[in-house]
């Protein structure tokens, strides 16, 4: 993502951001950074009906900006698409303020948010993230089984699907040969497939992953292919595989894969890594009822209040999900939350709910800490208030505006505006 230009205030978060959205990944950033009662602008396309004085009708389409106040989002990571909707803010010739209108944002056109509440820490983390260049694609993984197979671009920020791959395979019999000719005609499937996802200019790391043998077969398939010498620029590849084991070829099966110390050693340094492993310490410690775990948007509330979720070693694992919230109160809430764990220098880990990782944390309800020190039956306090009660937002609920933009070095102007440049 493209930052072009940017107009934010240090003190209130007040102003706007023009962005332009250069590849499929820059969309799900925009769909994290776009929030209901936001201002959105950008172009579109509209069918205009035009009466002249005779009385007959012509419709054209029209190329205009729209500005509209979102009340909803629609996002196909598949496709990498978004479609925001909202009321028309700002009226024009040809569209009514107020009417109903949905912009479809796309790659390689600007679009400039303005936010209704200010721009938040969140906000500003998640725009910093969208901006920074060195967040790109991270892996490409194979999840399969014998006749089955699932191929994955895994980034920073989402797990995508990007084709699956079914062949009906026989049943082995002795004397026949059948299942091992559908097994080569189901790797060349495969192979033919990922070949067309991948850019072997620039290889990113494969993982392959299945139950069995069925992977390492696969790996095998691809190094005697690469050895043939018909297609150099996958010989840059087979250094760069894994061969893992999963408990099955679909895709559930990935977040244990990642959480592999095979794959993990070689993953370290990725955000997606070190969120699996958090959980898993997380699940550890709940397994051996451990009081350092909790989990549930009081219990958390009441451990970041006592400090308990600070330096050393104190993490608040909570989902980007929360901050889409259609309530405004809700989303402050949570934002305050993280501003005072970064208060207290604790660690505050944003998952995403489009990661494997992220999914384990939304079935505990986006929202979970491992603690500095433990705190025993936190939850038997939650059950004498109201779990449901949205913390108090202060007077202005904008909370600390200094908290809001830690790590964004330099001011420019008048009105001290953030520089994320």
């Amino acid at each position: 993502m493209r930052l072009i230009k940017h107009s934010i205030e240090r003190k209130t978060g007040a102003g706007s951001a023009t962005l332009l959205p250069e590849e499929p990944e820059d969309m799900w950033h925009a769909y994290n950074l776009i929030r209901p009662t936001d201002l959105l602008r950008a172009s579109a396309i509209r069918k205009v009906i035009s009466e002249s004085g005779s009385g007959s009708r012509s419709n054209e389409r029209v190329h205009m900006t729209l500005t509209i106040r979102v009340t909803k989002l629609d996002f196909d990571p598949q496709a990498a698409q978004l479609h925001v909707s909202g009321r028309v803010a700002e009226e024009n010739k040809h569209v009514k303020l107020g009417s109903f209108h949905t912009l479809d944002l796309e790659l390689q056109r600007n679009f400039t948010l303005e936010k209704a509440e200010g721009w938040d820490s969140v906000a500003l983390d998640t725009l910093k993230e969208a901006v920074n260049q060195d967040a790109k694609a991270q892996l490409w993984a194979v999840v399969m089984q014998e006749g089955l197979a699932n191929i994955c671009l895994i980034t920073d920020h989402q797990t995508i699907l990007r084709q699956r791959v079914e062949v009906n395979l026989p049943k082995k019999r002795a004397g026949s040969t059948d299942h091992d000719k559908s097994l080569h005609r189901f790797f060349q499937t495969t192979f033919d497939s990922l070949l067309r996802q991948l850019d072997l200019a620039n290889p990113k790391p494969l993982l392959l992953a299945s139950p069995g043998f069925t992977a390492s077969s696969f790996y095998q398939f691809i190094k005697t292919q690469a050895s043939n010498g018909a297609n150099k620029p996958l010989q840059q590849l087979v250094p760069k595989i894994t061969v893992a084991h999963s408990a099955s070829g679909h895709l559930h099966s990935l977040a244990e894969v990642l959480a592999s110390p095979a794959v993990t050693s070689k993953l370290s340094d990725t955000k997606f890594a070190r969120e699996t492993q958090l959980m898993d310490r997380f699940f550890e410690l709940i397994r051996k009822d451990d009081a350092r775990a909790w989990y549930g948007p009081r219990e958390c509330e009441l451990a970041v209040e006592r400090g308990a979720v600070g330096k050393g070693g104190g993490v608040l694992l909570i989902s980007n999900s929360l901050f889409r919230s259609q309530d405004i109160r809700t989303r402050k809430r949570w934002v305050k939350l993280v501003d005072e764990v970064k208060e207290g220098d604790g660690e505050v880990r944003v998952f995403s709910s489009m990661h494997e990782s992220g999914r384990r944390l939304e079935g505990l309800g986006g929202i979970a800490a491992i603690l500095t020190w433990p705190i025993e039956d936190l939850d038997e306090e939650v059950e004498g208030g109201d779990q449901d009660e949205p913390a108090e937002d202060g007077a202005d609920g904008e909370g600390d505006a200094d908290g809001g933009v830690d790590g964004i070095e330099g001011v420019t102007g008048h009105d001290e505006e953030i520089d994320f440049l």
